[in-house]
Formats: C-alpha cells, structure tokens, sequence
C-alpha cells in the first residue's frame, strides 16, 4: 500500500456545528494523520479559484457563497491510501445516501451543506494541497502562501 498525502476541508457548516475535533478523530481513528491543519476564512477569489471546475455548474455561486460564509479548517492527511480512505470516510456526497457512521450520514445537512470536502483523485489531491499549503516540510509544519 502507498502512503499519500490528500487535502481536506471541513467546510463552514461543519465549523459552525462545532464538529471538528470529532471529525479530525474519525480521521485518526481510521489512519489518517494530519500533517497540516489550519483555519481561514475563504476569499471570493480562493474560493472561486479552488472550485473553478465547476464554474459552468448551476450551482458554482450558491458553492461560493456557502464556503465563504464562515471559517473552514484546511488539512493535509496522509496514510495508507490517503485519498480513498478519506472518501470512505466521508461517505457520499448527498448525506441522504451516505453510509451509517460516515461524517456526511452523521454531520450533514444536505447535499450543499456536507460538511466535508476532500480530493477524489491523487492527482486533485496533489493540486488542492498545493492551493492552499505552500510548502509542507517533513515534520508536518505548513506555512501559508
């Protein structure tokens, strides 16, 4: 198995519900170790330029507008299979469909208010880490661009 390092945010909704040691322990528990962790508050621009993918989407302003309406934690997780384990983790992105005891099924309020973001490839994985952490050095410590 390969270690890997994947971005994860946990999104306003979850900041908001004060949900953020358990969701960093589930994490954890399963594995994945933070190796970067820290909290902003999202600009329009980041925002806009994090999701731009989706920008022909209908819903790409509505995104916009929900993460920047508060804090977010920005993390770094590595282990085994990083990115899929985070996914699983997570469960599916509409909450209504998540599996039981996922931080999604658990946490989430809908389909726009999931809580949870993390990359779904390793490739995304390594462009996400590298929008919001500049360097990661080998202890763990990141600095912000």
């Amino acid at each position: 198995m390969a270690v890997e390092r994947t971005l994860s945010i946990i999104k306003p909704d979850g900041v908001e519900k004060g949900v953020i040691g358990q969701i960093i322990a589930r994490f954890e528990s399963k594995g994945l170790k933070p190796v970067a962790v820290r909290m902003a508050q999202l600009s329009q621009a980041e925002a806009e330029g994090f999701y731009a993918v989706h920008k022909a989407r209908p819903f790409f302003n509505d995104l916009v507008k929900f993460m920047t309406s508060g804090p977010v934690v920005l993390m770094v997780l590595e282990g085994e299979n990083a990115v899929l384990a985070n996914r699983e983790i997570m469960g599916a992105t509409d909450p209504k469909k998540a599996a039981e005891g996922t931080i999604r099924r658990d946490f989430a309020t809908d389909i726009e208010k999931n809580t949870v973001h993390g990359s779904d490839s390793l490739e995304n994985a390594a462009v996400e880490v590298a929008y919001f952490f500049r360097t990661i050095e080998q202890h763990g410590y990141a600095w912000k661009k």
